[in-house]
């Protein structure tokens, strides 16, 4: 949802690759992985030792039951909360250190917390949708444009 609201979407060429589709624009590389989230790792570690790029360098867009829904949070390393999706990246690349985009999506009032992810947003959440994964599209194109010489 977030690579698809990037200013510049429309210049993406989206080709499968990697377990996954990538787009390059400039020295950017943008990963959707098309692993179950739990073995995406694979996906991130292919792609990212294709493109040459270090862990540090690395921006991994996730969703996050531990911060309330609408946060948006840009952090280095720190704890997984659970994420198997993060876990199986820090198996890959043998380091936590990698800048995270947390999207928090909160945790569920009551049922699994793996239905809950997989689930559509609610009828409460879908209208602020738009301008939340645009806040998140910001702040990526922000961080790349930190990262140009």
């Amino acid at each position: 949802m977030v690579a698809e609201s990037l200013s510049f979407r429309s210049r993406l060429a989206w080709k499968e690759k990697f377990k996954g589709f990538v787009a390059v624009n400039g020295g950017t590389a943008f990963l959707k992985p098309t692993t179950f989230m739990n073995r995406c790792g694979e996906s991130v570690g292919t792609c990212a030792s294709f493109y040459r790029v270090e862990p540090g360098e690395l921006l991994v867009v996730h969703d996050d039951m531990e911060l309330e829904f609408s946060k948006i949070e840009l952090r280095t390393g720190g704890g997984l909360a659970g994420h198997n999706g993060l876990k199986d990246i820090v198996r890959v690349l043998g380091t936590k250190e990698f800048e995270r985009l947390r999207f928090g999506i909160s945790r569920p009032a009551r049922g699994s917390p793996a239905q809950y992810v997989l689930a559509r947003f609610s009828r409460d959440e879908e209208p602020i949708l738009t301008d939340l994964t645009a806040r998140a599209a910001a702040l990526v194109e922000s961080r790349i444009r930190s990262e140009l010489p």
